[in-house]
């Protein structure tokens, strides 16, 4: 078999066939982080860690809205970008669920729900000077202030993280794109349900709309970026 590039150096290469590999190969290029950051944490809310770090076959009936073990996984590389975001100080975002409206994003049966179920789970916490949004539907831009907000800053990229990648990482990576911003995902602080589900949209997304890169190809661009 071929050696396999460092473009598809990613968690999809198992399942990826060498043909299916060489038909993409139009896409290879250089990935990049631009000169005018934000990072993006997408509904990373105490809702899809419930029932704990277990596979989600176990979870699935009483916790139909957990990621289990896969969300528990992307914890400490995520702390890591958001603790180097704080560091150069670059704006960071949060989205969460708009409460209240009685919209549903998906047609997915929820857990039952508390007061706590849409917080940003604690181990990251916003600060003050973050932005926080609520949105009513999968892609943060959706009836939201973001676009405007990333604008007003001068933003070129936004490093997009959090779940699930089928979902609503996906629908705000195809809307950023859509918006002319450049998308960066993070392979290790994105998860889903299916491991299926997120290699394939993973690798969909690196080919069409957005630089997916490793946890440490983006600390070391930041840094570098910075000048730190």
């Amino acid at each position: 078999m071929a050696k396999i590039s460092e473009f598809e150096n990613h968690c999809w290469r198992d399942i990826m066939h060498e043909d299916i590999l060489q038909i993409y190969k139009s896409y290879e290029r250089e990935t990049y982080v631009g000169s005018k950051v934000a990072l993006l944490a997408v509904d990373l809310y105490n809702l899809v860690y419930d029932g704990g770090p277990k596979p989600v076959i176990d979870l699935y009936k009483e916790y139909p809205s957990s990621c289990g073990i896969h969300a528990w996984s992307a914890i400490k590389p995520t702390v890591e970008l958001i603790e180097t975001a704080r560091s150069l100080e670059l704006p960071i975002i949060y989205s969460t669920k708009k409460t209240g409206t009685g919209n549903n994003s998906t047609f997915r049966r929820r857990n039952n729900e508390s007061g706590h179920s849409y917080e940003i789970k604690t181990e990251f916490t916003p600060s003050k000077q973050d932005l926080v949004i609520e949105k009513e539907r999968a892609s943060c831009f959706f009836g939201t202030e973001l676009a405007d907000y990333l604008r007003s800053k001068g933003i070129n990229t936004i490093i997009i993280f959090g779940e699930s990648t089928s979902g609503c990482v996906r629908a705000t990576v195809v809307d950023a794109y859509s918006n002319g911003f450049h998308p960066v995902v993070v392979e290790e602080c994105c998860f889903d349900r299916s491991m299926l589900s997120h290699k394939v949209n993973l690798f969909d997304m690196h080919h069409k709309y957005a630089d997916v890169m490793h946890v440490h190809e983006v600390k070391e661009e930041l840094f570098k970026n910075n000048r730190i």
